[in-house]
């Protein structure tokens, strides 16, 4: 047992350390299915600090959602995970499962893409809540029914009382998200995990539950990361970006930083993806064309130098090096876009 544990699980994180609120570095994700080896997340790094906001983005496999479960310890048993995951200056990575449990739900949280699945069909969203805090504290199923109706209203659904006890299936795409949410905020975490969180609701109804997300981070002083494919998503909440492609980070800057001084082609390409209102009216938003790789086989050079308009031959024979610029930009490119290029 280490140092500070006790049998009834791990010890309490302390209230504030200096650093980020979780750090992850050089973090390596493997799956080993059907005899191949797929290397899902290669090196990557980064860290967030209480109260703020970092975006990870990137297409569907680009290792996002891998490394964001790597962090909640939900990968399955054909995932090999090395590197490291701080959270509170504590390793998360090689915790025991019974010890890993401890953490979510009162330290880490994370909404799903689709709550449709996440819920339980047959159970009432209501005893779903409760159970989260109850696996937590120790409180009477009266005392647990009152902070769930509480939850429901601080998460902006109507009719919490009536809502308490009704089924996932008789409640709108929005309002099951709504529970979701609240789920995840009902033992007050430290760090929130949004992981696409917004992906199924129409634009007003993802502008809503981003607001509400931020308006309790304000009010619970948490660290949210918000794992996404939309750029426009990060532009608007962030603090921090990261970009990643191939399982790595490609692009890693603060909001501001990124937005005004795209270095890598690919962001630039993703950018170029976000809809705009300036835009012409019936016009085909820009695509990247090609696929992204297999990461089961080995990757020589630059992996997004088949699809860039850029690559030349370094880019296919040699792996570009992360290269930071004095304003904490750091991006991994031979031929970096210029300022407003494309833009």
């Amino acid at each position: 047992m280490t140092a500070g544990a006790t049998a009834a699980g791990p010890a309490a994180l302390p209230d504030a350390t200096p650093g980020p609120l979780l750090a992850v570095e050089d973090l390596h994700v493997r799956f080993h299915t059907g005899g191949r080896v797929v290397h899902a997340v290669t090196g990557l790094s980064w860290s967030v600090e209480a109260g703020r906001t970092i975006a990870v983005i990137g297409e569907s496999g680009s290792g996002k959602t891998a490394s964001s479960r790597a962090v909640m310890g939900l990968l399955p048993p054909t995932a090999q995970v090395t590197g490291s995951i701080r959270l509170q200056g504590q390793e998360l990575v090689g915790l025991p499962p019974a010890r890993m449990r401890q953490h979510r739900g009162r330290d880490l949280a994370m909404i799903f893409q689709d709550p449709a699945r996440s819920l339980n069909p047959i159970m009432r969203v209501g005893p779903q809540i409760a159970e989260a805090i109850r696996s937590h504290e120790r409180i009477s199923r009266k005392q647990a029914r009152r902070r769930v109706v509480d939850l429901l209203g601080t998460v902006r659904l109507s009719a919490p009382e009536q809502r308490y006890d009704e089924y996932p299936h008789q409640l709108s795409g929005g309002m099951r998200q709504r529970v979701m949410i609240a789920m995840a905020l009902a033992c007050r975490p430290r760090l929130l995990i949004a992981d696409e969180a917004t992906t199924a609701l129409d634009v007003t109804t993802q502008a809503q539950v981003m607001n509400m997300l931020m308006d309790l981070q304000r009010e619970l002083g948490m660290a949210v990361v918000v794992i996404s494919h939309d750029l426009g998503l990060a532009a608007s909440y962030a603090d921090q970006v990261v970009v990643m492609y191939a399982g790595r980070a490609v692009e890693r800057a603060p909001r501001r930083e990124l937005f005004h001084h795209v270095r890598m082609p690919y962001t630039q390409a993703l950018l170029s993806a976000v809809p705009r209102i300036d835009g012409a009216s019936h016009s085909l938003l820009p695509i990247v064309p090609g696929r992204p790789p297999d990461l089961s086989r080995p990757l020589e050079g630059c992996p997004f130098a088949p699809r860039c308009p850029r690559a030349g031959e370094r880019c296919v024979r040699e792996a570009p090096p992360f290269e930071t610029t004095d304003h904490d930009h750091a991006y991994a490119c031979w031929h970096p876009c210029a300022d407003g290029e494309g833009q």
